[in-house]
């Protein structure tokens, strides 16, 4: 990865809209599910896993039928086999969808400023054309309720959302389109090549699923049912740790990850615990932001590099002066760490940890 690579504001050209032949295309899909929280609280998983990884009772059970959004570049050809895609996944808030990500930013000309900026991120050659994903991140039967309730099942689906990623929607993705990556090949030498292209990244909630469940960090529950004390009084709780999914991503991006973010040691275990070992963890965060930056992204990173040493990779902290919980903070994370994602891997582990504030997003 070059150590040159600018850290900035998303440039006002690059939210306007690209020539027709640079523009790429979003699809929503439909796809099964058959790892999801169920109406009882348990984990509908197969194969089923123990209750200690779960941290739940683990069932058999009918699958679902899920949506997600993909935007797929100009370039791409469903015919031309030869021409393989880097993927990433961007989660979204706890009380957004597949569209938070897309309709966050607005619209110019009729189409979403989001897609704008990696038409134009591809059309310069700052980065190479890939595929980018947006599921609905709640694992659970009642996945379209978008409401906080902390008793929910829905919210509960957040904190096992890693389940689908690994047994249903990356092999859909992977088996549908023409990526790097094919998550049906377990040789070790396979597994250590595809996780170099595939990336995990999210926004407030789903910057808290991106480092929980991506590193190792812990799963949360109702109060209810943990029958402990809340420490935001919202009436959640940690419970057990989430295995981690780095055998899957070697790259890892939380923007204004929420406060259920597990505390950077914890995470620095999940990290030296994994037979694999991140790339690059980029976390960014405006410094007004109520919500995340105190809570969630400083506490993701209290400990982290003390923690998991040698094994972090690269890491970024990206503070924005005049940033909010809101859209322009979220893309301007993805702009930045769409630009340092799926580089030569020689040159990851070599800048080690670099620090930026920015006067705008």
């Amino acid at each position: 990865m070059s150590a040159d690579i600018d850290i900035s504001a998303i440039p006002e050209k690059c939210k306007q809209t690209a020539t027709k032949d640079k523009q790429g295309t979003i699809v929503e899909l439909s796809y099964p599910v058959g790892n999801y929280i169920n109406a009882q609280r348990q984990l509908v998983t197969d194969p089923a896993s123990s209750f200690d990884q779960a941290g739940r009772e683990t069932v058999k059970g009918q699958k679902i039928t899920k949506k997600c959004n993909v935007y797929l570049p100009a370039a791409y050809d469903e015919n031309d086999k030869d021409k393989k895609y880097n993927v990433l996944y961007a989660l979204h808030g706890v009380g957004g969808n597949r569209y938070e990500w897309l309709g966050g930013g607005g619209k110019v000309d009729d189409r979403y400023v989001l897609c704008n900026i990696i038409d134009n991120l591809i059309a310069s050659g700052k980065i190479d054309p890939l595929i980018i994903v947006f599921p609905d991140g709640r694992s659970a039967h009642d996945w379209t309720d978008a409401s906080f309730n902390a008793q929910g099942t829905n919210l509960l689906g957040f904190y096992y959302f890693d389940y689908e990623l690994r047994y249903d929607l990356i092999p859909f993705i992977e088996g549908k389109y023409n990526t790097y990556a094919d998550i049906t090949n377990k040789d070790s030498e396979a597994i250590a090549n595809d996780r170099m292209h595939r990336a995990l990244s999210g926004l407030s909630m789903g910057g808290m699923q991106t480092l929980n469940l991506g590193l190792g960090g812990h799963r949360y529950d109702s109060v209810l049912y943990t029958k402990s004390q809340s420490p935001w009084e919202n009436g959640l709780d940690k419970t057990n740790k989430a295995p981690g999914m780095l055998d899957l991503f070697a790259y890892i991006g939380a923007f204004a990850n929420a406060p259920t973010t597990s505390d950077g040691s914890s995470l620095g275990t999940g990290i030296k615990l994994s037979e694999h070992k991140p790339s690059l963890v980029y976390l960014t965060c405006g410094l007004l932001d109520q919500v995340a930056y105190e809570m969630g992204y400083k506490k993701g990173l209290d400990g982290l590099e003390a923690k998991a040493g040698e094994d972090l990779g690269d890491l970024y902290q990206v503070l924005i002066k005049n940033g909010g919980h809101d859209p322009n903070v979220w893309n301007n994370g993805l702009y930045n760490f769409l630009k340092l994602v799926f580089k030569d891997q020689a040159g990851y582990g070599a800048i080690g940890s670099k620090k930026f504030t920015l006067d705008t997003y």
